[in-house]
């Protein structure tokens, strides 16, 4: 989809059409468990037991764009489990780019991890609860990707920002398309307080649901290049307009209001794991 002139980062988008959501058939399909899928009309419903999890995957594999879909998490008890939403290429040397929900016991408050694989390196988690509760309505999780920088958002509001810094040396993920991804699963080995709280299979089957699916994105398949997803001289893609460069003034402010009141968490901060700061760490601008 192209766009000629730079016309504002909310604008552009809704006059690109991101409100209106496709099915989950046009754009996914089951990749495990086909069993613990549970179909409601537009609602898809993944559910977790004793037996198994389940996951989905996109049909298609695409290069920069952005991919949305609303989520409810796991009401009540949740310890253990996990679901996850995030874009991935192939192979050792992949890129990813993960949101990954963190069960909790009942009353204490879902954690949300976020982290960035580029070139099969990741370990660049950060954590966050959220200013709502995401188990009680649907709430937008979205992943924004272009060759300047890759957003993570909930409900437009941005959560976290990986920026390209080439120029400082530090690689950045541009050139693996991604499919899209989301599973929920059993990992009371880390999930919920290092571990420590095992998930309590009493409360099962656990249930995330999801409706909305929107991705707006440069579709790529096997063996095309590339610049097919790159603006020139003759085509021009959204995401690589000017205002999609970095983040405006406003999101800008709504990013340091989160990241003050809401991060429990942070690589960059993290000593003992890190005794060297991460290069890009020291170029961070939140």
């Amino acid at each position: 989809m192209y766009l000629p002139l730079a016309i504002g980062f909310f604008v552009g988008l809704a006059l690109l059409g991101l409100g209106s959501s496709a099915k989950f058939d046009e754009l996914f399909h089951p990749a495990w468990a086909n069993d613990h899928f549970i179909y409601e009309g537009d609602l898809i419903k993944l559910k977790l037991d004793n037996f198994s999890g389940a996951g989905f995957s996109s049909k298609s594999k695409y290069l920069f764009g952005k991919v949305s879909m609303q989520i409810k998490l796991v009401e009540g008890d949740s310890a253990g489990t996990v679901t996850a939403y995030y874009m991935s290429s192939d192979g050792p040397y992949h890129n990813e780019f993960d949101f990954e929900f963190l069960g909790n016991t009942t009353g204490e408050p879902y954690l949300v991890q976020t982290n960035v694989y580029v070139n099969g390196v990741g370990n660049r988690e950060q954590r966050m609860n959220l200013w709502f509760d995401p188990t009680k309505d649907f709430h937008s999780y979205s992943i924004l990707w272009n060759q300047r920088q890759v957003v993570f958002l909930v409900d437009e509001t941005p959560i976290r920002v990986h920026a390209n810094m080439e120029h400082k040396g530090i690689p950045f993920p541009k050139d693996q398309a991604m499919g899209v991804y989301s599973s929920i699963w059993n990992a009371d080995d880390w999930a919920t307080r290092g571990g420590l709280v095992k998930t309590d299979w009493t409360h099962a089957p656990f249930i995330a649901s999801y409706k909305g699916f929107e991705i707006d994105a440069c579709e790529v398949s096997a063996g095309e290049i590339a610049n097919k997803c790159k603006s020139s001289g003759v085509k021009r893609f959204w995401w690589d307009e000017p205002t999609m460069s970095e983040l405006s003034l406003h999101q800008n402010h709504q990013l340091v209001w989160v990241r003050a009141n809401h991060l429990v968490y942070d690589y960059c901060t993290d000593t003992a794991r890190f005794p060297v700061m991460p290069v890009e760490c020291e170029h961070h601008s939140h």
